[in-house]
């Protein structure tokens, strides 16, 4: 028989994997089986009998590789990914420079008002994708806007940014602006856990601000700026919000824009559930590609200078 003070030996160490419990069953539940069961579709595919009418005229049958195939053939699925990889180079160097901007201003001993212009920085972030780009896609009607109603009265030229190359920078516009708030926050609050004593020591050896900020605070503050880079490139492949909240506000967005829409016109428009499942993979394999390899090489790089 086992002693009490076994009995109570044994309930302390499973105690930490009795808190983990709930946790893990809502992610397995919400996070593991829905993944699993879209990659378990991917593979699948329905079979049509003759006209495909009466029972059992349509059978799901295993497909292996063909969806894959076919999503990897896709014009509309390749010329998607090419937007949104011209639309990332767009957004993600702009938003981080502007976060990293933002960040040292804010941490200057000579800005005022620094909690009020944190809130005003950071606010964009804390509204919703879909009312964002709502908001900005009236401002870019020129029969709504009111910028275009001031071009008009200064007999300014009015640049239709719904269309062509200009298209690109509305809709990056939309992401900068709602995103920099956040990244700008991680970066602030990796400057204000640096030790006052490590400036105060430059300051004696005669640096100024600019050199601070660039040989002091931009080096410590890297591993922000990795995981920040990390971020935008998953919320960049994962762009939906802003082009298919601006789709019916112009003809120059395509409801196949970019890779995530593709997946919903399959999935919810062709009601070809396998197809989707393949492409919405895809999109995850290479997000985690991206974003393992650019861990790795910044850590590589972490190393090489520590060891040096």
């Amino acid at each position: 028989m086992t002693s009490p003070a076994r009995r109570r030996s044994y309930g302390v160490k499973g105690a930490p994997y009795a808190f983990l419990i709930p946790a893990t069953t809502l992610f397995s539940l919400f996070f593991v089986l829905p993944i699993g069961y879209a990659v378990w579709l991917s593979f699948r595919k329905v079979h049509v009998f003759g006209l495909g009418l009466g029972a059992g005229a349509r059978t799901e049958v295993w497909a292996g590789l063909e969806n894959y195939k076919d999503a990897l053939t896709d014009n509309e699925f390749y010329e998607g990914a090419l937007r949104v990889l011209g639309y990332g180079c767009i957004v993600v160097p702009v938003m981080l420079g502007l976060a990293l901007l933002f960040a040292l201003m804010l941490d200057s001993e000579r800005v005022r008002l620094t909690p009020f212009t944190r809130l005003a920085i950071f606010l964009p972030y804390a509204i919703p994708g879909v009312v964002a780009a709502l908001l900005w896609g009236f401002l870019y009607l020129p029969a709504v806007s009111p910028f275009y109603y001031l071009l008009d009265k200064l007999h300014l030229p009015q640049p239709d940014l719904l269309s062509g190359g200009p298209l690109y920078l509305a809709l990056s516009n939309i992401a900068v602006w709602g995103g920099t708030g956040f990244n700008m926050i991680v970066i602030y609050t990796s400057l204000r856990s640096i030790p006052a004593e490590v400036y105060e020591a430059a300051k004696l050896d005669g640096a100024s601000p600019l050199q601070i900020a660039l040989r002091i605070k931009i080096p410590m503050v890297a591993p922000s700026l990795v995981l920040t880079f990390f971020f935008s490139i998953i919320a960049t492949l994962q762009v939906f919000n802003e082009p298919m909240t601006l789709k019916p506000l112009t003809n120059s967005v395509s409801t196949t824009w970019s890779p995530l829409m593709k997946v919903y016109v399959d999935a919810f428009a062709k009601g070809d559930i396998y197809s989707a499942a393949a492409e919405a993979t895809l999109i995850a394999i290479a997000t985690l590609v991206l974003s393992f390899g650019f861990l790795r090489a910044a850590n590589r790089r972490n190393k090489q200078e520590g060891a040096q």
